[in-house]
C-alpha cells in the first residue's frame, strides 16, 4: 500500500501533538492552524514541553491555513473544538478527494455520525483520543502524563478498508497507541464517559485533576456522574466491558495533578466552550432514554444559573 498523506485539522493539545509525533516518525503530515500559533511553528517548529519525551523542537514541520493548503490528503484528522466543527465542512469539501477518510476526534460524543450525514460522499468514521495536552502559548504544546491512544472505527463493518489498518501502524510507529476499534460507538462513549464527567466534576468544584485524586466530594461526584452514563450505555445498547468507574479512576490517578479539561480553561477565559456537548447533552440524553442523571442536572442547572452556555 502507499504511504499515507496526512492532514491534521486544528494544532492544539491534540492536533498539533499528532503532527509532532508523526512528522518526527518520517510520516507525510501537514497541520492546518492559524494565527500566532501558525507563525511560530512556520518560524522555529513546533515546541513540544512533554513528561514523557523530555523537551524538544520538532523543525520543519509542515503548517499552513486553511486558504493555502493545495494538496489531496489520504486521511484527515479533525481535531478543533465541537463548536468549530461546522467551519470545517467546506474545507474538507474543497480538499478531499473520493477516497480521503475522515477520522474526528473530538470530545463530543457521536461527532461522526452527525459529520456523515454533512459530508455523504466521504467515509467519516468516530473517533476519541486519550491526552492530556493544551497550547502553553503560540508554537509550543504542553503534553502531561503518558498517555497518548488515538480510537478510531466505522460504524458499519461493510465501511471497513484497509486504509484504516494502515492508519493503526502508521500511528504506532509514531510513538502514538492507534487502535482500529471493531465497536467505535462503545468506545467512544467509554471515553466520554471520562472526558464529560471530569469537565462536569472540575467545572462545578472549579478544581483540577488533582482535588479529584483525593478522597472528597469533587472524587464522590466524578463517581456519580461516571454511573450516570454508565446507565446511558446499558440503555443504549452498548453497555461497557470494563468497570467503568475502576477503570476511569485509574486514569484519573495517572494524571498530572495540575491537568484540568480544555472546557474549564476555556469556561474560566471567558471564551465559547464545549459545555453543550459535555454536560447539557447528556441532561438531553437521558431523557431520550429514560434514564435519571440527577447529577448532571445538578451540575447543569448550577452552570445555566451562572450565564454558561
Amino acid at each position: 500500500m502507499k504511504h499515507l498523506k496526512y492532514l491534521v485539522i486544528g494544532a492544539g493539545g491534540t492536533g498539533g501533538s499528532i503532527g509532532a509525533y508523526m512528522t518526527e516518525a518520517g510520516k507525510d503530515v501537514t497541520l492546518i492552524a492559524r494565527g500566532e500559533h501558525l507563525k511560530q511553528m512556520k518560524e522555529h517548529g513546533l515546541c513540544m514541553e512533554t513528561t514523557a519525551k523530555g523537551n524538544y523542537t520538532v523543525r520543519p514541520i509542515k503548517a499552513v491555513d486553511m486558504e493555502h493548503y493545495e494538496e489531496q490528503p489520504d486521511v484527515i484528522f479533525v481535531c478543533v473544538k465541537g463548536y468549530s466543527l461546522e467551519e470545517t465542512l467546506p474545507f474538507i469539501r474543497r480538499v478531499a478527494g473520493a477516497d480521503t477518510i475522515v477520522i474526528p476526534i473530538l470530545n463530543i460524543y457521536g461527532t461522526g455520525g452527525r459529520m456523515q450525514e454533512k459530508l455523504p460522499e466521504l467515509l467519516v468514521t468516530d473517533g476519541c483520543i486519550y491526552i492530556a495536552g493544551e497550547i502553553k502559548e503560540p508554537g509550543t504544546i504542553l503534553l502531561r502524563g503518558d498517555i497518548f491512544r488515538i480510537v478510531y472505527g466505522v460504524r458499519n463493518p461493510e465501511e471497513l478498508r484497509p486504509e484504516l489498518f494502515a492508519v493503526a501502524q502508521d500511528l504506532k510507529e509514531s510513538g502514538i497507541d492507534g487502535v482500529l476499534s471493531d465497536n467505535i460507538r462503545r468506545d467512544a462513549l467509554q471515553k466520554f464517559a471520562f472526558v464529560s464527567p471530569m469537565a462536569a466534576c472540575g467545572l462545578y468544584y472549579h478544581v483540577t485533576a488533582g482535588e479529584v485524586q483525593k478522597t472528597g466530594d469533587p472524587r464522590d461526584t466524578f463517581v456519580k456522574l461516571m454511573k450516570e452514563i454508565d446507565a446511558l450505555a446499558v440503555a443504549m445498547g452498548v453497555p461497557f466491558l470494563v468497570d467503568i468507574v475502576a477503570t476511569n479512576l485509574r486514569i484519573l490517578d495517572t494524571l498530572n495533578p495540575e491537568a484540568s479539561t480544555s472546557m474549564q480553561r476555556d469556561v474560566y477565559a471567558g471564551k465559547q466552550s464545549e459545555i453543550d456537548g459535555l454536560i447539557y447533552e447528556v441532561v438531553r440524553m437521558g431523557q431520550q432514554y429514560g434514564v435519571p442523571v440527577p447529577t448532571y442536572e445538578m451540575i447543569a442547572k448550577k452552570a445555566q444559573a451562572d450565564g454558561l452556555g
